[in-house]
């Protein structure tokens, strides 16, 4: 149990009526009472140094990962790390090495097609080549982070680019967190970074910038099997580039990039002659520059559409990328990667609860209204979390979708407090406030914490009739099932079904029918 759990617990042993002198009581009982025998205590501080350990050795992996990824791209090069760990100990482990290579190839397959480290795989491989050492692991595991960490030297000025660079990443992420399922915060984030990057690291350079995410071409199938649809894009670039379609017959490099996931760069656009030219007002003599395609990539390396910047709309000669931009830029495409997937998982997990509610209303009509919340980061120092309301539901079964979703911080909704104890302890509470009888529920995410809430309202009712009680709870569980089976499906751990924007639009309604599953399951295993 942490704090808040223990505290929930004492408070829900006790009731609401308790006396002060009861209350002091009882924490004196306790007090006098607890015993820890030496085992357990020993054990407890085994815990919590082991505990310490991988915390610290977390932070030092994650320093060493960003001072090699100077450019903030993402991911290290297999072959640069490789080789970087072959001169351990003079090459004397080289052996050791090969191993272990063998074994993270065999868990991460696409390592042999891609050659790419992200955070996590470089962290397993590290850990692969220690436990292929003689000794204690741990400390050899800390003897090749030292070493690696002084295998590579980074001036102030790289290691100042370095640390903006991840705070444009970060805001990226903290978009996708924080706007409520929606997309378009994390397109603003994205293009802030690009313009940031190219003014400050770029020789203050004019980009524009476009997303295009990769559809099945219903629309003219014998243009191509796929196709390219321009979902975002700079503001200026709007008229010409937002919502138009790439085909597969037209010209345009922007193919190429998806099928080979790499990206492609045209230092000179006037001497290609395979650009496709979105804006037809600019003269053809000044159509200049330089244009960089970059794959957008899933958790499996699999490209789901393309991040296009171009340098037409600057007039000056030296417009060319450099390769540390092209390596950030690529950065950006995995950060948009990773805020796209999050949204996705969200919007499933939203259409879930739709369903959820659908099915319960009927059975359940003394349920007043139901309120579904997510739970955000906080954007400042001054709380650590919010709650933004994404669904309503009244006592018809009505829904609201809430377009424009109501954030609660917790010092001005003091009268909800039993919400925020919700999230704080991953437990049920329940509280009267102004007469009206509430439910607060967590929904979990994999690791037990809560990412969601129901506050379920039941009037002045002191409990739901037990038959109505019964198919609450039962919403509840499956309801809490199918969003860890949507978690799972969308972490990196589990290779995802989906690529193209189409089939993520049809998993929104496999997502409602993921509760019907899991409900039709629990049935078959109670009969």
């Amino acid at each position: 149990l942490n704090l808040p759990q223990f505290v929930q617990l004492l408070e829900t042993f006790v009731g609401k009526d308790i006396s002060p002198p009861t209350v002091k009581r009882l924490i004196a009982f306790i007090k006098e009472e607890y015993k820890q025998t030496e085992e357990e205590k020993m054990e407890q501080l085994e815990k919590v140094h082991r505990m310490s350990r991988l915390a610290q050795r977390k932070l030092l992996l994650q320093a060493l990962f960003e001072k090699w990824d100077n450019n903030a791209s993402g991911f290290l090069d297999l072959e640069e790390v490789d080789a970087g760990l072959s001169t351990f100990k003079e090459g004397m482990e080289k052996e050791a090495l090969r191993k272990a290579k063998q074994h993270l190839c065999s868990r991460y397959p696409q390592l042999s097609r891609v050659g790419k480290l992200s955070p996590k795989a470089f962290q397993t491989f590290l850990e692969l080549v220690a436990s292929e050492f003689t000794g204690d692991g741990d400390e050899a595991t800390d003897n090749l982070v030292e070493f690696l960490t002084a295998s590579v030297e980074r001036s102030h000025t790289e290691c100042v680019q370095s640390l903006t660079r991840r705070k444009w990443l970060h805001d990226i992420q903290q978009a996708a967190e924080t706007s409520g399922a929606s997309m378009e915060a994390v397109y603003k984030a994205v293009f802030k970074a690009l313009s940031q990057d190219a003014e400050a690291h770029g020789d203050n350079k004019k980009i524009s910038a476009y997303i295009a995410l990769l559809e099945e071409n219903q629309l003219s199938p014998e243009r191509g099997e796929f196709l390219l649809h321009y979902v975002a894009c700079t503001a200026d670039d709007a008229l010409y580039v937002l919502n138009k379609i790439l085909y597969r017959d037209m010209k345009g490099v922007s193919f190429a990039a998806v099928e080979e996931g790499k990206p492609v760069h045209v230092p000179r656009v006037q001497l290609h002659g395979n650009i496709h030219f979105w804006n037809y007002d600019r003269p053809v003599e000044e159509r200049k520059g330089s244009f960089l395609v970059l794959p957008l990539l899933d958790a499996c390396w699999r490209a789901f559409g393309i991040l296009g910047i171009d340098t037409l709309r600057d007039q000056c000669e030296k417009t060319i990328f450099l390769t540390h931009e092209i390596r950030f830029y690529q950065g950006v495409s995995h950060a948009f990667s990773k805020a796209y997937h999050h949204i996705r998982m969200l919007e499933n997990v939203l259409q879930m609860t739709v369903t959820a509610l659908d099915w319960l209303y009927p059975s359940a009509p003394s349920i007043h209204t139901v309120i579904m919340y997510l739970v955000e980061p906080g954007k400042d120092k001054t709380c650590d979390y919010a709650l933004r309301k994404m669904i309503t539901t009244d006592s018809t079964g009505q829904k609201e979708i809430h377009s424009s979703p109501v954030l609660l911080l917790r010092k001005e909704n003091l009268l909800r407090d039993y919400l925020f104890k919700c999230v704080d302890t991953s437990e049920v509470i329940c509280m009267s406030v102004c007469g009206e009888h509430h439910i607060a529920v967590p929904l979990r995410d994999l690791s037990g914490q809560a990412f969601g809430i129901f506050d379920i309202s039941i009037g002045h009712h002191q409990k739901l009739p037990p038959h109505e009680h019964k198919d609450l709870q039962k919403m509840l569980k499956i309801a809490q099932a199918a969003c860890s089976e949507i978690l799972k499906m969308s972490s990196e751990e589990t290779e995802p079904t989906n690529v193209l924007e189409a089939e993520y639009i049809a998993n929104l309604g496999h997502a409602g029918i993921l509760f019907h599953q899991f409900m039709l399951q629990d049935l078959r295993e109670c009969v």
